[in-house]
């Protein structure tokens, strides 16, 4: 059995030098943000770790930290570290992310490159055809090859197809949306919509409707919006116009102190 290792003894030159490490630590701060000292503990043989309180209100809850030591058979101390470290309740910065983690959509602008890796599973290879003869190559039907992913280095993956119609389906352009629940009918009826090619021709298409709030977007086959090609203008019943009310059993008893005017037009009368 290995011995237990002997647990240093605390050097009282090094637990009695305050002051020595207090400086220390305004040299790194400034003296108003050096607070009281919390406590200090046995690093190992002559070597003692004192702790002050930070006031800076930029570092709350940190901890300025200056480490002492004493030579062997030295009577001065000497300061041999001095930092700032968290405590518990330190606020700290969050944790590194690599860039390509912390993108988001709309992020990219315009001169901004966003390669894929090669290791994307987003992606998988495409299949190349090489026509043998110009004859081939002049009925080749491209339309199909591209659809396919012939000629193209790579082509969505089972994931990527996934990934993009669970996020189509479940966003603003999918059938929870508040738009889509009040709409008059769906999209698959609507004259507007246009099928994407390939998997996702059975759940997707493009709405080619310039008046409609998914012009040019991608909208499942059950969304819907209020510019629907079959919607049609229901009656809209008219209210007839307010007519004045006038008040025929009532009148106002009007004197005038000035009947000159009155009997002038009572003698012409």
């Amino acid at each position: 059995m290995s011995p237990s290792r002997r647990s240093p003894a605390p050097d009282k030159a090094c637990i009695e030098a305050v002051d020595l490490a207090r400086s220390a630590a305004v040299e790194i701060g400034h003296p108003e943000w050096v607070g009281e000292h919390l406590s200090a503990y046995v690093e190992g043989d002559r070597v003692v770790t004192h702790l002050f309180a930070c006031l800076d209100p930029a570092y709350s809850g940190w901890r300025y930290a200056v480490t002492v030591v004493r030579a062997s058979r030295a009577k001065k101390v000497t300061v041999n570290e001095a930092v700032l470290l968290p405590g518990a309740e330190a606020l700290l910065a969050p944790e590194w992310v690599p860039w390509k983690e912390r993108l988001r959509p709309g992020d990219l602008g315009v001169g901004d490159l966003l390669p894929s890796a090669d290791d994307d599973d987003r992606l998988k290879p495409g299949y190349a055809q090489v026509p043998e003869d110009e004859l081939e190559e002049e009925g080749l039907d491209r339309q199909m090859v591209w659809e396919l992913g012939l000629g193209r280095p790579r082509v969505l993956s089972e994931t990527g197809r996934e990934a993009a119609a669970q996020r189509w389906y479940n966003g603003e352009s999918g059938p929870r949306s508040a738009i889509a629940a009040a709409a008059p009918a769906q999209c698959a009826t609507c004259g507007f919509m246009t099928p994407l090619a390939g998997e996702f021709r059975q759940m997707f298409g493009v709405c080619a409707n310039e008046l409609a709030p998914d012009d040019g977007r991608v909208v499942s086959m059950d969304h819907g919006c209020g510019a629907h090609s079959e919607a049609s203008q229901g009656a809209v019943p008219t209210e007839a116009p307010l007519r004045p009310v006038v008040d025929e059993l009532g009148y106002d008893h009007i004197v005038f102190e000035d009947t000159s005017e009155l009997e002038l037009v009572s003698s012409d009368s």
